[in-house]
């Protein structure tokens, strides 16, 4: 009898995982943040989408709730809704929430070929060169710009150089772990959470402007209302 010939190895290559962050106060979360957070995770089939409330801004007034009930809100309103989590880091650090540093730790416990996507809104995107160490951002993670049909301001001469070297025109075509910029259009919900707040404080109703869960979160603790 000849010799049988070996079996084929079959070799199998998982595809890197793709990972979303959207930072923000969330002083309330509310429908926009999610529903525009759902979006791009479904047109880039994300494996994670994680919102990541930050707890002292550095180029936002300071939160009207405490980190504790801006995290439980979060939480409530991602419940059971893949691929959105929650990314509590920023909340356990006694300093300013750096978007550096927190795409830096996330780095160290992902796989080297991970694809990080950062979300920004156009007029945080327009703000990076006043960002701590803004120009290392895109040595961690793509930069999605969710950019409404309304945004019609220019970027500023800082970005123009970045936006000419490093933007793609497909997000579906950013190639890597990171170093790349992309504009993703979002559909406009006409809701804040600044309306939001004062709508409370006055005592109406925020009925469908946030889940309904985080609705009985802030009617449980009595947040944002008028004090008596």
């Amino acid at each position: 009898m000849g010799d049988l010939e070996p079996p084929a190895t079959v070799t199998t290559t998982t595809p890197p995982r793709r990972i979303g962050i959207l930072g923000g106060t969330f002083d309330p979360v509310h429908i926009g943040h999610l529903r525009g957070a759902l979006e791009v995770a479904d047109a880039l089939a994300l494996d994670e989408l994680r919102l990541t409330p930050s707890a002292r801004p550095p180029h936002r007034d300071t939160p009207q709730v405490s980190a504790q009930d801006r995290l439980a809100m979060v939480e409530c309103a991602v419940a059971g809704v893949a691929p959105l989590v929650v990314d509590a880091r920023e909340l356990q650090r006694d300093k300013p929430s750096y978007t550096i540093d927190t795409l830096e730790l996330m780095r160290a416990e992902l796989a080297v070929d991970a694809q990080v996507f950062l979300l920004l809104g156009w007029d945080a995107f327009c703000g990076l060169p006043t960002w701590h160490r803004w120009e290392e951002l895109l040595q961690h993670c793509h930069i999605l710009v969710l950019q409404r049909p309304d945004a019609d301001s220019e970027p500023p001469d800082a970005l123009r150089n970045l936006l000419a070297a490093r933007s793609v025109s497909d997000p579906l075509a950013l190639k890597g772990p990171s170093g790349q910029i992309a504009f993703v259009w979002q559909t406009p919900l006409a809701v804040s959470a600044t309306q939001i707040r004062q709508l409370l404080a006055s005592g109406k109703s925020v009925r469908f402007l946030v889940p309904d869960a985080v609705l009985a979160y802030i009617d449980a603790h009595g947040l944002y209302r008028a004090s008596n």
